[in-house]
């Protein structure tokens, strides 16, 4: 696997926050990080038709001390070898169907190897925590992302945990309501910022439920406002309006959080499991 640039996960964590002439820079870093190394400030800014300034503030926006800062960082991580499995490739109308093929799933290969190393190991810790010692774990998710949500419920059901999911939105309501504080409430949302999802976490406050966040995007209004926050950094191409590669890097989220509740409550995990494939057994012939 290999090593990610600091600097292309810091900008890609952000991308959705970032507005047009950000994007700019954000896009020509992304692109050409091997002339960022060997620029100064005042050439990139006039290579993009702005400012000094402008690039400064970007630098410090994603969290460095300044374009000397982003010089340094990336010479120290890039590797021009490997730069095409961090850029993301575009789908064309001219692609053919194996091209296609690849960049779809180079863009959730990247997505994943990314979403990997800017996950918090400390926020997993705490999440899986959360977990272990809930009364009653929900998780919620609209379109999408209640896919995801209801994949989760699947999942967590075989451990013999008391687990639901919510994709309706006044089902959301009405059960958000209810959830005390030995709950937790787990919200799904790729750009962090729905506004349903937000509502729900309202609640939680008010009823002192734990929270957990899995979303694309750093900074973002859900990722704010929950008690512990987990980032997959997302890989999209042209035609992915859905978020798809977001989608495998939350489910995978999901995957690691269920394998360690797993093998923590071993024991009750493993009761639980064969309970339920004798169950399973009764819907074969």
């Amino acid at each position: 696997m290999s090593s990610i640039p600091e600097v292309f996960l810091k900008i890609k964590s952000q991308y959705s926050g970032f507005n047009s002439t950000e994007k700019k820079v954000a896009n020509f870093i992304l692109s050409r990080p091997e002339k960022v190394i060997y620029s100064t400030i005042s050439q990139v800014a006039e290579q993009l038709e702005i400012s000094d300034a402008t690039v400064f503030r970007f630098c410090k926006k994603i969290g460095f001390k300044g374009f000397q800062a982003v010089k340094i960082s990336l010479a120290k991580d890039f590797n021009e070898e490997n730069h095409n499995s961090y850029i993301n490739k575009k789908i064309s109308d001219t692609d053919d169907e194996v091209t296609v093929l690849h960049k779809v799933f180079q863009a959730n290969i990247s997505s994943l190897n990314e979403s990997l190393h800017s996950i918090n190991p400390k926020n997993i810790k705490k999440a899986i925590d959360f977990l272990l010692n809930a009364d009653q774990i929900v998780f919620y998710g609209n379109g999408g992302s209640g896919a995801v949500a209801m994949d989760a419920q699947h999942k967590f059901l075989r451990l013999g945990m008391r687990v639901s999911a919510y994709t309706d939105n006044h089902l959301q309501l009405m059960s958000a309501a209810q959830l005390g504080k030995n709950d937790v409430m787990v919200i799904i949302s790729h750009s962090g910022s729905n506004l349903n999802m937000i509502n729900l976490l309202e609640f939680a406050k008010e009823n002192a439920t734990k929270t957990i966040g899995i979303t694309s995007f750093s900074k973002s209004p859900i990722d704010e406002k929950v008690d512990i926050s987990l980032n997959a950094i997302s890989q999209e191409t042209e035609y992915q309006f859905e978020a798809f590669s977001s989608r495998i890097a939350h489910l995978t989220i999901i995957d690691a959080l269920y394998v360690n509740v797993a093998l923590k409550r071993k024991e009750l995990s493993d009761t639980a499991i064969q309970k339920m494939r004798n169950a399973i057994t009764y819907t074969k012939i």
